[in-house]
């Protein structure tokens, strides 16, 4: 049952981290990395969620069953 759940936390990870460069590219984050230095929150938060589904993910999915 975990494996099925993986690969869809791993499919959703891979979707928000390329939401999160779509994001970062923005013109809303250009402005934003312009006057603080910083892409926008939503873009680095779409990352990190992205990055920690891939992660939880993989490793759903690569555990062997009991």
């Amino acid at each position: 049952m975990t494996k099925p759940l993986g690969l869809a936390l791993l499919a959703a990870g891979i979707l928000l981290i390329a939401l999160g460069i779509h994001a970062s590219d923005s013109i809303g984050s250009d402005f934003s990395r312009f006057f603080t230095g910083t892409p926008t929150n939503k873009s680095i938060w779409l990352l990190v969620g992205g990055i920690a589904s891939v992660i939880v993910g993989g490793v759903m999915t690569l555990k062997p069953a009991r």
